[in-house]
């Protein structure tokens, strides 16, 4: 087993920060040969996916979140925190905070169009994200 601390820093709500070539730097640090690649953000108000990086899909994926946890709505976290990121919380819960990737003969398997992302999800602009990367196998 191989475990690596990744940091992400955002710049605002939205933010879709690719970092695929961060796990496959940590997968090549691991010399795990066949195994998975674990991600987990410690955050509730990120997430992570895997997505195609161009700029339409990124602009779709970004509207299709606002749909499902529009900003003109109340939330009862705003009314009892008053931090104003209560849509923050159910897009981060509705995408996850974790990914689990294949990897083989030493590289991560993602698909050609396929790269791993850190959705920044919190109102509150320029977060600094931590994100731990544990790889198994042999």
């Amino acid at each position: 087993m191989y475990r690596k601390e990744l940091t992400v820093i955002s710049q605002s709500e939205g933010d879709i920060i690719d970092i695929t070539e961060e796990v496959r730097r940590a997968v090549k640090e691991s010399r795990i040969k066949e195994g998975l690649a674990h991600l987990f953000v410690h955050h509730s108000t990120a997430a992570l996916t895997t997505i195609e990086y161009e700029p339409g899909v990124l602009s779709d994926l970004k509207r299709a979140l606002s749909v499902l946890a529009p900003d003109n709505i109340p939330y009862a976290h705003n009314t009892r925190w008053g931090d104003g990121n209560g849509r923050s919380h159910v897009k981060a819960a509705l995408v996850g905070p974790s990914l689990t990737l294949p990897v083989g003969k030493g590289e991560l398997l993602c698909g050609t169009w396929q790269q791993v992302v850190l959705l920044e999800l919190d109102v509150n602009a320029g977060r600094t994200r931590s994100i731990t990367c544990t790889i198994t196998g042999e």
